[in-house]
């Protein structure tokens, strides 16, 4: 027996046919994706039940010592300035001022590893009315001179070997070696630091532990000294008097404590 389809018959088989087809497959899959469990949700659970982070217990202060100390050193920049109509000339007399300045400070017993040259320049010099009138060289040296008591008779005498081209820039006194003196400020520093610390653990009912670490700051500062060249002049041969005064070195450090 020989059986016609319509075309539209052949449509309507092969549409039933491919929803068959898509239901078996979604049959098929839908239970292994129903039991399947994420493979990024157990590990996460896995870790936040088990993890083991840890963190360090301890404090951390601050401590600071001081030491107070007398300067025995007084530290001068001097500078000789010339002015002429040609650089040569006025090279010459800055520079004969120099030597003079130097030979006299050698002569007081500063010794050449504390001398140390610190400026040198040649300008041109104009008049108020800008035009030009020459040049004026300066030189400058600086000299560090040991014991405060002969300082001032040291200094006087260098700026009267120059002469007027001698200018006094800088003067301070500082303590020569501050060793001794950090070492003091940096006992002190630390039994500053444990006094604090010792006051946090107790207000936060713990027992102070062993120290972990420390880092230092120094702090020291030279002080300056104001010369008057019209008071040098005027006392002629006689020594600037230097007073000492006192300075202060002083220590700060951090220190991390842990609890016991």
């Amino acid at each position: 027996m020989t059986v016609t389809l319509s075309r539209r018959s052949l449509v309507t088989i092969v549409v039933v046919a491919a929803a068959l087809v898509a239901a078996y497959l979604l049959g098929s899959i839908r239970p292994s994706v129903a039991n399947a469990e994420p493979s990024a949700a157990r590990p996460a659970t896995l870790l936040a039940a088990t993890g083991t982070g840890s963190s360090t217990s301890g404090i951390t202060v601050a401590g600071t010592g001081t030491v107070k100390g007398t300067p025995d050193t007084l530290t001068v920049s001097l500078s000789t300035t010339a002015t002429a109509a040609s650089i040569d000339d006025a090279l010459a007399r800055a520079t004969k001022a120099q030597n003079a300045v130097i030979a006299s400070l050698k002569k007081s017993g500063v010794a050449d590893k504390d001398l140390q040259t610190s400026n040198f320049s040649i300008q041109p010099n104009y008049t108020n009315k800008g035009l030009p009138s020459g040049y004026v060289v300066n030189e400058g040296v600086t000299a560090k001179i040991h014991g405060l008591g002969k300082a001032g008779a040291t200094l006087n005498a260098a700026v009267q070997a120059g002469g007027d081209n001698v200018r006094v820039d800088n003067v301070y006194v500082s303590i020569d070696d501050t060793d001794p003196l950090k070492g003091d400020a940096r006992a002190a520093a630390v039994a500053d630091a444990k006094a604090h610390a010792q006051q946090y653990a107790a207000a936060a009912g713990r027992t102070l532990g062993q120290v972990q670490s420390i880092s230092e700051q120094t702090s020291y500062s030279p002080m300056p000294y104001a010369y008057d060249r019209a008071m040098a002049t005027a006392a002629g041969s006689a020594a600037v008097p230097i007073q000492a005064g006192s300075q202060d070195v002083t220590v700060s450090i951090t220190v991390v404590f842990d609890f016991a």
